[in-house]
């Protein structure tokens, strides 16, 4: 089964290469030259000398600033401060009453 595999594979080596071999040489060709006035109409062409007033018609539209989101997300922060403040007041003392590592300062004269 391994030499029939090699026996193809080489065999297709061979005609492609026959078959490329087979097609003539092509001659390379210059390109025509250009005269100068060609040359300067290209350089202006890129470098944005425009043949026509197309641009000037066209207008960017511009993104308007989605005020009423700002708007929306500065109200739901004014809404959430006061809650949010209450929740870490709580949770800060909650966490200072239960530090049962070491001795705390307010502890520290009940155990004398």
């Amino acid at each position: 089964m391994r030499k029939l595999s090699q026996f193809v594979l080489l065999s297709a080596l061979l005609a492609g290469g026959y078959a490329v071999a087979g097609r003539p040489v092509q001659q390379f060709e210059a390109p025509p030259e250009m005269t100068d006035e060609e040359k300067e109409a290209l350089k202006k062409q890129q470098l944005g000398g425009n043949m026509n007033a197309y641009n000037k018609d066209i207008q960017i539209k511009e993104t308007p600033v989605p005020w009423a989101a700002i708007g929306l997300g500065g109200l739901v922060l004014l809404v959430a401060t006061p809650f949010a403040l209450r929740a870490y007041r709580n949770t800060t003392k909650e966490i200072a009453d239960s530090n049962t590592f070491g001795v705390s300062g307010g502890n520290a004269e009940d155990e004398r």
